[in-house]
């Protein structure tokens, strides 16, 4: 019983009608029925590489819905196919999806994604009419329509930004109790300069060690909190069992799906000026994208790799000499410049007991302050970071709070700060 599916999500141009509803972001997809097994569900994921969510239905009304990342990662663990490729495809279902009904207001349904937590945004939600089953929405969908009805109505911004921070904050959640149930010693310094902000971070947990991202998102504000949430639902998307401890290709895989998602490719087309030749059109919809550092560390190994994109780390050995910044590739993610086949590279940090590790974006060394009304700078936050080494992670995050504080003064916050530490 498959559906036969619509394009792509880059394909697909979102309408913003007088009163848009869940009809307006309402998507076909391959559906299944429990009679079907995780093998047929297996060949659909496999044919169909954009699809998060794969529905099941029964006699017309949805009964869950298998999410793709921890399907996939779950039959990739050792004899999983073999045990579970025949069984019913509701062995990995979650059983208690976000549904609701197509003519769900927009602003209805972002409370109810809200309500249900990081699952509905990530994995998308299943949409019916009169309980019976029409389609899927994606989260993604879902903050793009509301950032066209917030392009367009300047006073739904004013009413929403409050809103939108309740939505970032929430998302941020499962990695701060990833980062309190993994690490012993760490902190998060993380202040939008507005109430919400372009600056996000991301951790997660697994058997054998955890991924860890910073990421500094195009703008400030209502704009910047978009773009965050965008990042954070394709880096939910892109993470999986095979590449999570290869931080390089997940960068690669996450630029071609942004670019494509927002429209951030060289569209070619023959063009004559006046004189007969014809010349190659670039057309650019947008220039939006992120600087990052995605880190992998093996918890039985201690093997850190680290890649980054106009993103370093800092690093102290032991308590002892100076703070070594180690840099990552040139080049942000997604952005129209960025080619769509670049490649980042990884590096490899051994590290060992009471090593300490921080990655900040450029918020902190950007501002200016101080008597001359010159940036914080990089040498001054080694300057802190090594003078504080030493104390436990929370007292670092004071002291060094409490000096950017009062470097910064009475000039004006430019930028979003996170700076995330870790002690090994």
């Amino acid at each position: 019983m498959l559906a036969q599916p619509r394009p792509s999500i880059p394909d697909i141009a979102l309408k913003t009608t007088a009163n848009p509803n869940a009809r307006d972001i309402l998507l076909d997809s391959p559906i299944l029925s429990p009679a079907q097994t995780n093998n047929e569900a297996f060949r659909i994921f496999t044919d169909h590489p954009q699809l998060i969510g794969l529905p099941v239905v029964e006699d017309g009304r949805p009964i869950g819905l298998i999410n793709r990342s921890f399907f996939m990662d779950s039959l990739a663990r050792p004899f999983r196919r073999e045990i579970f490729d025949k069984k019913s495809c509701t062995a990995f279902m979650d059983e208690s999806p976000l549904i609701v009904e197509i003519g769900t207001s927009i602003q209805d349904l972002s409370f109810l994604v809200v309500d249900a937590g990081k699952k509905a945004l990530a994995d998308g939600f299943i949409i019916v009419e009169n309980g019976r089953y029409v389609g899927i929405g994606l989260g993604l969908d879902l903050v793009r329509m509301i950032s066209k009805m917030q392009a367009q109505k300047n006073h739904i911004v004013m009413e929403s930004i409050g809103y939108a921070s309740v939505i970032q904050r929430s998302y941020l959640r499962s990695s701060r109790d990833g980062m309190a149930s993994t690490l012993k010693d760490h902190f998060v310094l993380w202040e939008p300069r507005d109430v919400v902000g372009g600056d996000y971070y991301y951790f997660s947990r697994f058997d054998d060690g955890f991924f860890v991202g910073v990421f500094d998102c195009t703008g400030h504000g209502v704009p910047g909190a978009f773009m965050t949430l965008i990042m954070a639902s394709a880096l939910d998307h892109v993470l999986t069992h095979e590449n999570r401890q290869d931080p390089a290709a997940v960068l690669s895989t996450m630029n071609r799906m942004v670019k494509v998602s927002l429209g951030q490719v060289v569209e070619q087309g023959d063009s004559d000026p006046g004189d007969g030749t014809a010349n190659a059109e670039k057309e650019m919809k947008s220039d939006d994208g992120m600087d990052a550092a995605f880190c992998w560390v093996n918890t039985q190994t201690h093997i850190m790799t680290y890649a980054g994109a106009r993103t370093p780390i800092l690093l102290s050995r032991n308590n002892e000499g100076d703070i070594d910044i180690i840099e990552g590739d040139r080049q942000g993610v997604g952005y129209a410049g960025t080619p769509m086949d670049f490649r980042w590279g990884n590096k490899e940090i051994a590290l060992q007991k009471n090593d300490c590790a921080y990655i900040t974006t450029d918020g902190i060394p950007d501002q200016i302050g101080g008597e001359r009304g010159i940036a914080f700078g990089k040498r001054r936050l080694k300057e802190l970071l090594r003078s504080h080494r030493h104390l436990p992670m929370s007292e670092q995050r004071n002291a060094l709070k409490e000096a950017f504080y009062a470097y910064q003064g009475a000039h004006t916050r430019r930028d979003d700060i996170t700076l995330f530490g870790f002690r090994v």
